[in-house]
């Protein structure tokens, strides 16, 4: 069945006191609309039209999907109004078309394809739920017989239509030709003096298009964002569904309330989460992965076995089997660790490899740097890749190993098997095998004496 989207986001939203459009607010790592953009790619639709109007140049600078087209309500006279200009960018081949929310994020795929299959292009459906508190919401009318027969907003409604639970929950499928002569029509003679698109339910009724209703599977799915406060309620309610599914897969979360997925996180078997960690952007973790607590891990492999122990930053890096990172070491992109390495406290790695078996246990930095097989680097040892202007690369072959406090001044390469004496600064190629010391040798100054301070008089 051809079918046209049209997703309403040209509202300010006043209540989240921000500048920033309210559909551009982030859920789960993306923003309000790109949900509900996500879950369109799944319905493959004819044409998707997104309604901007506050914030528009933003909005759609930011929307990301294929074949999408914007419109603008500019101002924006209600959501009938809305609708008004999508009309004339909707393809008239497809027989429905389904309107959705771009404040309303976690709408599922499954819920949308079956509002607009019950629509199928002839009847008009409202995607509708009971509220325990439905203030605010347009309220479902229905006859003795339990059709529906109309949406009353809240503001326009009687004290006795605000008793009704069922409300309108801002999404509906139409027939497509029929909405386009619903929409000319509509008037704005109601407090709010706006073009309600609910007012087309009446319409339909007045020529005998069959109104009904579908429902979600719970309420999570149709709650809107107009506020910080509704804003974080969603955000707990999208992860602890994120948590609950993670668990049924096996993962152990020592604590689903303390997880934060703001993007894709794929797990192996018998992983183990600890508190407060925060996945960002594609996480890949292998079985047997230990996450300690309060870590940050962003866009990252991290292979079977690994421990990444607490309070450790992880950023486009590759973690190899059994490797141990942390607690408190920091992975930035490009780096890429092999089987068994260890990674200590306060170590930070960019833009190196280190091959199996290395260790660098503590207060060091590796950037831009080829370390080989079994390489010891020694406490507060640094790669100095930066000259002032460009970067430079270190190479450090296997069995290496780097003493306490050295400095390594790139472009440099240390040879298999050498070592470097702690306190080293090394600018020039060390072959393999040997010992290379590069310090001042130690004096002691006699008779000196350590200043002293002066008293004030």
């Amino acid at each position: 069945m051809a079918l046209n989207i049209v997703i309403m986001a040209a509202g300010k939203g006043t209540r989240m006191k921000s500048a920033r459009p309210k559909v551009l607010h982030r859920l789960g790592g993306s923003s309000l609309l790109q949900h509900v953009l996500n879950t369109c790619v799944t319905l493959h639709a004819a044409r998707t039209v997104v309604i901007t109007g506050h914030g528009a140049d933003e909005v759609e600078a930011s929307a990301r999907g294929v074949g999408l087209s914007f419109v603008r309500q500019v101002p924006q006279l209600g959501t009938g109004h809305a609708i008004q200009q999508a009309v004339p960018a909707l393809d008239e081949r497809a027989a429905t078309t389904l309107i959705l929310n771009g404040d309303v994020p976690l709408i599922r795929a499954a819920t949308a394809s079956a509002l607009a299959q019950a629509c199928g292009g002839e009847q008009l459906a409202l995607l509708t739920v009971e509220l325990p508190d439905a203030s605010g919401y347009g309220r479902i009318l229905r006859d003795a017989a339990g059709a529906v027969r109309g949406i009353v907003e809240h503001k326009d409604a009687s004290a006795a239509q605000r008793q009704i639970r069922e409300i309108y929950t801002g999404m509906m499928a139409a027939p497509t030709a029929a909405l386009k002569r619903w929409v000319t029509a509509l008037k704005n003679d109601n407090a709010q003096r706006e073009y309600y698109l609910t007012d087309i339910v009446a319409m339909a009724v007045a020529e005998g298009v069959p109104v009904v209703a579908t429902q979600p599977d719970n309420d999570t799915e149709v709650l809107g964002v107009n506020s910080p406060v509704q804003l974080a309620d969603l955000e707990r309610r999208l992860q602890r569904s994120i948590a609950d599914t993670l668990m049924e897969a096996g993962v152990r979360l020592a604590d689903p309330a303390r997880l934060d997925v703001r993007g894709e996180l794929r797990c192996g078997s018998e992983v183990e989460i600890d508190v407060n960690c925060v996945f960002e952007g594609q996480v890949v973790l292998g079985d047997g992965v230990s996450i300690g607590a309060n870590c940050v891990i962003r866009d990252a492999q991290i292979a079977a076995g690994a421990l990444i122990q607490p309070f450790c930053h992880i950023e486009g890096a590759k973690v190899g089997p059994q490797a141990i990172v942390g607690p408190f070491a920091r992975l930035r992109p490009g780096a890429e660790l092999g089987e068994e390495v260890h990674i200590g406290n306060f170590v930070e790695v960019k833009n190196a490899t280190l091959a199996a078996g290395a260790k660098a246990n503590h207060l060091a930095y590796l950037g831009d740097a080829t370390v080989g097989e079994r390489v010891n680097y020694g406490a507060g040892s640094i790669t100095a890749n930066y000259d002032g202007a460009n970067k430079h690369r270190t190479v450090i072959g296997a069995d290496v190993h780097i003493g306490s406090n050295c400095v390594l001044v790139a472009p440099v390469s240390i040879g298999d098997g050498a070592t470097v004496g702690g306190g080293s600064t090394v600018s020039q190629d060390v072959p393999a095998g040997k010992l290379v010391v590069a310090r001042a040798r130690q004096a002691v100054i006699e008779g000196w004496q350590r200043p002293r301070k002066t008293k004030k008089g």
